[in-house]
């Protein structure tokens, strides 16, 4: 037995090094990445090809086989991190570990990726829901994630601008309450369809707000008009303002990554960001 251990976790520990993201040196693990990357982003084609008229049905065989070979993939991927989570440092307990990274946001991703196959497995689900279900695909190219550095570190600046884009979008979110509560008052009595209430008003406040102008609904008196001119030029600048945070942070974040040592202490070799 205790010649099995080593060997199974020598085994485990490869095999969390091939899954992992892979430095330039690794070719398996490198092989294995944009094979991943590959079936992710043709999973991603397959459910908008899926989505025009006949299609499906034109192509059903081809379309089943590819389905169930990728969840057969996702499944293996999804299991087998499972088991070499306890790799990591952050999951090295290997069962409050395991339950911990079966929690984390891209274990979720991961296993949303093969919900439809499980359940199809595990209960008696009617086919309606099954093919309901087939759009779930659809978030496997939020698998992309774990292979892409540049999305990696967009996710650092969105956890570390956290506070500053709530505060944004609190402040939109009252100033858009409050743009609606006066033009509500403003055209109600020139539009009482249109402007029927503050929620309907809404409406026509996250149209102008983000500069986007349907055109379905628009103010008519001369005050309406003014207040709707006002707004639209503070909406350019106040939906500036998560664009401008993210740049900011964005900047940082590259510059800190610069500015980190990019040699190994201990080895002397290159240090894969």
């Amino acid at each position: 037995m205790s010649d099995l251990e080593p060997s199974s976790n020598n085994l485990r520990k490869r095999l969390f090094e091939i899954l992992e993201p892979a430095p330039e040196s690794d070719l398996s693990s490198k092989i294995v990445d944009i094979a991943l990357l590959v079936l992710i982003l043709l999973n991603v084609i397959a459910v908008i090809l899926e989505t025009i008229p006949g299609w499906r049905k034109e192509y059903a065989d081809y379309c089943d086989a590819f389905e169930t070979f990728s969840l057969v993939v996702f499944s293996i991927e999804y299991f087998l991190r499972l088991w070499t989570c306890v790799e990591s440092e952050e999951y090295s307990h290997s069962t409050k570990g395991r339950f911990k990274f079966a929690l984390s946001p891209l274990a979720l991703i991961d296993l949303l990726a093969i919900l439809p196959f499980i359940l199809h497995f595990i209960f008696p689900v009617d086919l309606r829901v099954i093919r309901i279900l087939r759009f779930v695909r659809i978030f496997r190219v939020l698998k992309l994630y774990r292979y892409s550095k540049t999305l990696q570190l967009l996710g650092k600046v969105f956890s570390q601008k956290k506070e500053d884009l709530l505060l944004t979008l609190v402040f939109g979110f009252f100033f858009l309450i409050i743009a609606s509560s006066l033009m509500f008052l403003l055209e109600r009595e020139a539009q009482p369809k249109a402007f029927s209430s503050i929620p309907a008003a809404m409406w026509w406040g996250v149209a102008t707000l983000t500069t986007v102008g349907y055109g379905d609904i628009y103010p008519v008196t001369p005050f309406g008009k003014a207040l709707g001119s006002i707004i639209a030029i503070i909406g350019i600048g106040m939906f500036a303002l998560p664009a401008g945070i993210l740049a900011s942070g964005f900047s940082e974040a590259m510059e800190s990554r610069k500015n980190t040592a990019t040699v190994c202490p201990h080895c002397g070799k290159d240090i894969d960001h």
